[in-house]
C-alpha cells in the first residue's frame, strides 16, 4: 500500500513540474506548442478558428457601388425647353375698362424648361437615347448633358404617347451604352433607380420590385413594374436597374402623393422598352394591332363556379366596324384563345392582340351562351388613343 502511494505521489509531482515547464515554455516562446505540434505531425483536434462561411443565396451585399458604377455612365440628364404662349393677366374684369385701357387682352411669349432623364441604349454610328414621351413632348430644342460632362444636343427620332417613350438621336463619340437584364424581375428583387431628381443630376435611390405586370389604363396593353425606390421630378426616362447594374426598366411616375401615399413609383418594363425603341429605329413609329372590342374579366360563375377555372376575356363591347364586328363577335362573348395561344385575363389578351401584324388573319375561339366559337379575324393598325398626361416624375 506505501508502495503504491510513493509511485502516485512520485507522478504527481512530474505532473506539477511538467505544468510549470509547459507554462514557462509558452510565456516566453507563444506558438512553441503549434511549432511541436506540426514537427511530431500532429493535428488540433478542432480548429482554432471558424473558418469564414460563404455568403448565402438571397442575401444581399454590403454595397451597391459597382453595379451603380456600371450603370451610372450610360445615363444622362435631359433639358428640354419649350416656348411657351400665355395670355397676359389683366388688372381688371370690367370691359368698359378694357375697351378704354387696350382692347384685346395681350399674349405674352417665354421659354419653359423641363428637367428629365435619359439612358444610353446603343451607339451605333449615333447613339440613341431612351427617355419619357411626357418629359420631350412639344420641346423647340433638347439638350443632352453626359455622365462626363460634355453636353450634346438632341433631335427626336420618334414618340409613342401610349406607351409613354421616346427615343432621342446625339450625335457624340464613345458612348456608354448600358447592359440591359437578362433575366425577368421578380417580386422582392432589389432595383436601384438612377436619375436627375430636382436637378440635382446624378442620385442614386434603392428599393425592390413591389410588383410586375400593373395595368394604369384599363383600354391599353402596357403594364408597369412597380416598386418603392424613390422616383421625384426629374427621374423621369431614368434607369431603373439590377443588382448588377442591368437595366431593367424604364423610370416614369410616382403616384398617390396626393393621397398621403409613398413608395409608389412605376417603370416601363425593359423588354417593351426594347421593342418600342426597334420599331422607331426602324419606322420612326410603332405599330399595335387592334380588334376594336374592350374586354372584362370572366365571371367565375360564367366557367361553372369553379375557383381558378375563370380564364379567358369577357367582350363588354365591340366598336361598329371594327375587325372584331365584321368578324361577327359579340358582347357577353367569352374569348378563350387567339391563335394557338390560350388567353389567361383581358391584360394578356391586350398584350397579344398589340403584337397582331395589321392585315394579317388569326383565329378567335370561345364561348357564346356556353357553346364553343370559332371566328377568323383580320386586325388593322391600333388608331391614336388618348392616354390623357401621365404625372410629373
Amino acid at each position: 500500500m506505501k508502495h503504491a502511494a510513493g509511485t502516485l505521489l512520485f507522478i504527481a509531482r512530474f505532473a506539477i513540474l511538467g505544468l510549470a515547464m509547459a507554462f514557462v515554455v509558452g510565456l516566453f516562446w507563444p506558438g512553441s506548442g503549434e511549432h511541436l505540434r506540426e514537427r511530431f505531425g500532429l493535428r488540433p483536434t478542432t480548429p482554432s478558428a471558424a473558418p469564414a462561411t460563404p455568403a448565402q443565396p438571397g442575401h444581399g451585399p454590403v454595397s451597391y457601388a459597382d453595379a451603380v458604377a456600371a450603370a451610372a455612365p450610360s445615363v444622362v440628364n435631359i433639358y428640354a425647353n419649350r416656348i411657351v404662349t400665355e395670355q397676359a393677366v389683366r388688372m381688371y374684369d370690367n370691359p368698359v375698362l378694357q375697351q378704354l385701357f387696350g382692347g384685346q387682352p395681350t399674349t405674352f411669349q417665354h421659354r419653359e424648361q423641363t428637367l428629365g432623364s435619359g439612358v444610353i441604349v446603343s451607339a451605333q454610328g449615333q447613339g440613341y437615347v431612351l427617355t419619357n414621351n411626357h418629359v420631350i413632348a412639344h420641346a423647340a430644342d433638347i439638350q443632352v448633358l453626359l455622365y462626363d460632362g460634355r453636353i450634346a444636343k438632341a433631335s427626336l427620332v420618334g414618340a409613342d404617347e401610349e406607351s409613354d417613350l421616346a427615343v432621342l438621336k446625339i450625335d457624340a463619340s464613345n458612348l456608354p451604352v448600358i447592359h440591359i437584364a437578362g433575366q425577368p424581375l421578380r417580386p422582392g428583387d432589389v432595383v436601384l433607380a438612377i436619375g436627375n431628381p430636382l436637378g440635382l443630376n446624378q442620385t442614386v435611390t434603392m428599393g425592390i420590385v413591389s410588383a410586375i405586370g400593373r395595368q394604369l389604363n384599363s383600354s391599353s396593353a402596357e403594364d408597369f413594374i412597380q416598386t418603392d425606390a424613390a422616383i421625384n421630378l426629374g427621374n423621369s426616362g431614368g434607369a431603373l436597374v439590377n443588382a448588377e447594374g442591368e437595366l431593367v426598366g424604364i423610370n416614369t411616375l410616382l403616384i398617390g402623393k396626393a393621397a398621403g401615399a409613398e413608395g409608389i413609383g412605376f417603370a416601363i418594363p425593359v423588354t417593351t422598352a426594347k421593342k418600342v425603341l426597334d420599331q422607331i429605329i426602324a419606322t420612326g413609329h410603332v405599330v399595335r394591332g387592334w380588334l376594336g372590342a374592350d374586354y372584362a374579366f370572366v365571371p367565375v360563375a360564367a366557367n361553372g363556379g369553379l375557383p381558378g377555372a375563370a380564364r379567358g376575356a369577357l367582350v363588354t363591347m365591340v366598336y361598329p366596324g371594327s375587325p372584331a364586328a365584321l368578324a361577327g363577335i359579340r358582347p357577353r362573348d367569352i374569348l378563350l384563345r387567339i391563335g394557338t395561344d390560350d388567353i389567361l385575363d383581358p391584360t394578356d389578351l391586350r398584350r397579344r392582340e398589340a403584337a397582331l401584324k395589321p392585315g394579317s388573319t388569326v383565329t378567335i375561339s370561345g364561348l357564346r351562351n356556353g357553346s364553343p366559337f370559332h371566328l377568323e379575324v383580320t386586325p388593322v393598325q391600333r388608331p391614336a388613343m388618348s392616354v390623357g398626361s401621365m404625372p410629373d416624375s
